[in-house]
């Protein structure tokens, strides 16, 4: 199989009526948080940088990787200004400035009126899985996906989610390859969970602060085994302590409160229970599962 080309999120081609302009933080001070172009930097959790409780009202072990309450709030209630759209992606991707106040961010808008039918899953469902992908991975205590809401924009209702700029100078093939990335192998079980038939080497965005998020969750949370990612390998292996003290977490958050609430809200009866029975299942035998036998186990492209 030929190497892909190297491409990461943060270098996606952007094309609008207008070249789309760089996008800068606002000048610092005037109390309010600000966010740096991309999405890089963001601002402190409230109260000091302390962490904040995750969905379902379970405590997070660490402190996610920046003010996700913050850039919640922002990509919900901020004015959106559409900059460009993503021309390599499959569904209406669109590259935008979001601002409130002093405040604004890069972010990614994907109106669902712009998701193209899928034989295999509802019409018009793709941005809701993305929404319930962030609040799967922040219950764990993963923090793997950008924050990411569901709102109102200039096409219609869709998906919001902040723009993460990759680390140009991360080679994300070898990354995707390696067997000792313990965010990585995060990333492996967080995928088994949301059951992700989409896991590519290009959906991979190591941010310039050293940590590692994942995009393009709209394709998750079948209630058939369709696992596709080119992350095997770790196949049949145990998993790690870390990753069992996650689930059993997201087991708790998935069986009432707010995580469980927010499902309900996106994903019908029967897939939020293929999501717990997967959680169960992955906490029954404690090993990374295995590729499907009667679906394709890596996407195509991989990259």
């Amino acid at each position: 199989m030929p190497e892909p080309t190297r491409r990461g999120r943060g270098q996606r081609q952007r094309r609008a009526a207008d070249s789309p302009r760089q996008v800068h933080p606002p000048a610092a001070g005037g109390g309010a948080s600000t966010f740096a172009s991309g999405g890089g930097a963001r601002p402190s959790a409230p109260g000091g940088g302390s962490s904040p409780s995750a969905p379902g009202g379970v405590a997070s072990p660490a402190a996610p990787p920046g003010g996700d309450a913050d850039a919640l709030g922002l990509l919900a209630n901020g004015e959106l200004e559409v900059e460009g759209r993503l021309v390599v992606a499959s569904n209406a991707t669109l590259y935008c400035t979001v601002r409130d106040g002093n405040q604004e961010a890069a972010c990614v808008y994907k109106p669902v009126a712009g998701e193209r039918p899928l034989w295999d899953f509802p019409a018009g469902s793709l941005a809701g899985r993305e929404v319930s992908a962030y609040h799967v991975s922040a219950a764990a205590g993963w923090y793997l996906v950008p924050p990411t809401v569901y709102r109102d924009g200039p096409f219609g209702p869709g998906m919001c989610q902040l723009w993460i700029e990759s680390d140009e100078s991360v080679d994300v093939i070898a990354l995707a390859k390696s067997t000792d990335h313990p965010a990585l192998r995060e990333m492996a079980v967080f995928d088994a969970v949301i059951n992700n038939a989409d896991r590519k080497i290009g959906h991979l965005l190591p941010d310039k602060q050293g940590h590692l998020y994942g995009c393009d969750h709209g394709v998750c949370f079948g209630e058939d085994y369709k696992l596709r990612t080119v992350l095997w390998q770790w196949r049949g292996r145990d998993l790690p302590e870390s990753a069992v003290t996650a689930l059993d977490r997201l087991r708790g958050a998935l069986a009432e409160g707010d995580l469980r609430t927010e499902l309900d809200r996106w994903l019908s009866p029967d897939e939020v229970a293929a999501t717990r029975q997967r959680v169960e299942l992955l906490l029954e035998h404690k090993v990374h599962p295995f590729p499907p036998e009667d679906w394709p186990a890596v996407p195509w492209p991989p990259y």
